[in-house]
């Protein structure tokens, strides 16, 4: 049986001898098994050589069963675990999981920053922050990584750790008072960061405020999107206020870590492979007939040297696109949307599709029936409808009929998560 296809160059994964495992990936996967009892009750490993065609047995970890299952499924002994979160040597986290509840995350002391260090390695523009102090501002979804992002009214000195300050307090950036813009353009200017990190939304935001009180904050020089899917209107907007800055597209998740990075915008991202395994897993959207989409993924993630709660074959249910200089992230597989031709539309579709003059802070595409499509987007001005309308009409094809509207606010979801495109259940 062939080796699936791995977003890890060859040299990471290491050579395979015939139809068996390379070296690297088959320790990996008895160590997740020799951690976590989890994964020998759900598949039983054989002590000889693993094959292929035994990998692809091993069933794929998905969010709702570790949300079903609990974090005590990957621990022979969840009592030391609880001593463990009282003195310090695990942390716990918990995400948006899946729409039937959150998910607890439970992750050794230090994991999040050894494996955000290789992250930082992994890219030219993060490399020289590896290993050296330096002044960080995080504006995203409260809760956002780790248990350090703030969840209450902390004042400005509680909410610096290491050098990274964290801005917001609250989830929605829409729903932000002026004067808590003042106070977080205050402290950005206090801060005076090398590096700003965040939702692109919260960024594009943020250099709203900043042009509004026409401040700049010149010692900025690499912005990280993370988090969600930026749009290049984001970029755009982000870049004018912290003109000269670099901007890094970091992709991953608080349960399985960092994952890709590029540049951002450029389709360029790669594997972080001291972090991670990646599995690709050709995908077409359930229920739509026809062949999977050359060159778009699903990806199945397995974690290197990570002690708790280590994740072997799991689905984000996030989407890539392999091209000539790297990867890209398309977002959500709920989040994609396929035309009546069978091809796929993704929020970089939609970017493209634009007019150039266009301009705005945020947008969102929502298909509202069978062939009626919103653009609702947030600007300063009223953009011309009607180029709008037919540039995107066109893009769908099919007959699609759309109607613009210019909005004060767009809501995130319950998880202070913003979602582009935004396709009728399948």
């Amino acid at each position: 049986m062939s080796a699936p296809i791995f977003a890890n160059p060859p040299e990471a994964l290491g050579p395979a001898v015939a139809e068996s495992l390379p070296g690297p990936l088959e320790a990996e996967i008895r160590a997740i098994y020799g951690r976590s009892p989890l994964y020998a009750r759900r598949f039983p490993l054989h002590p000889a050589p693993l094959r292929w065609s035994c990998y692809r047995e091993i069933p794929v970890l998905t969010k709702p069963e570790i949300v079903t299952s609990g974090p005590q499924a990957f621990f022979p002994d969840y009592a030391a675990v609880e001593r463990g979160l009282a003195d310090k040597r695990y942390e716990y986290e918990h995400t948006s999981g899946t729409t039937s509840g959150p998910m607890t995350v439970i992750m050794e002391d230090g994991w999040w920053t050894a494996q955000t260090r290789r992250a930082y390695l992994a890219h030219p523009a993060l490399a020289p922050y590896a290993d050296r102090a330096y002044r960080k501002c995080v504006l995203a979804p409260v809760g956002c990584s780790s248990n350090l992002c703030p969840y209450e009214d902390h004042p400005f000195p509680h909410r610096w750790f290491d050098g990274t300050v964290y801005l917001n307090l609250s989830s929605d950036p829409f729903a932000f008072p002026e004067a808590e813009w003042d106070r977080i353009v205050l402290e950005l200017q206090a801060v005076r960061p090398e590096v700003l990190e965040g939702e692109p939304v919260y960024l594009s935001l943020l250099a709203r405020a900043l042009r509004q009180r026409r401040v700049e904050v010149p010692d900025v020089r690499t912005v990280i999107l993370t988090y969600g899917k930026a749009s290049t209107q984001h970029g755009r907007r982000i870049a004018e206020a912290f003109p000269g800055a670099v901007q890094v597209d970091l992709y991953g998740s608080t349960e399985a870590g960092y994952l890709f990075v590029g540049d951002a915008f450029a389709g360029n991202s790669r594997v972080i492979d001291a972090n991670a395994f990646i599995e690709l897993v050709p995908w077409r959207a359930a229920g739509v007939a026809g062949a999977a989409v050359e060159n778009v993924f699903q990806i199945l993630v397995t974690t290197r040297g990570r002690e708790a709660m280590p994740l072997l074959r799991y689905h984000t249910g996030d989407i890539v696109q392999r091209g000539a200089g790297g990867f890209r992230l398309l977002g959500r597989e709920g989040g994609l949307y396929f035309r009546a031709d069978g091809s796929l539309l993704s929020p970089t579709d939609v970017d493209a599709a634009l007019p150039e003059n266009f301009a705005c802070w945020h947008w969102s595409f929502v298909q509202a029936g069978p062939t009626r499509w919103d653009f609702h987007y947030v600007a300063d001005e009223t953009a011309p409808p009607r180029e709008i309308e037919a540039a995107l009409a066109q893009l769908l094809g099919g007959g699609a009929r759309v109607a613009a509207f210019r909005r004060k606010s767009l809501a995130p979801a319950a998880s202070g998560k913003f979602a582009l495109l935004k396709p009728l259940a399948r």
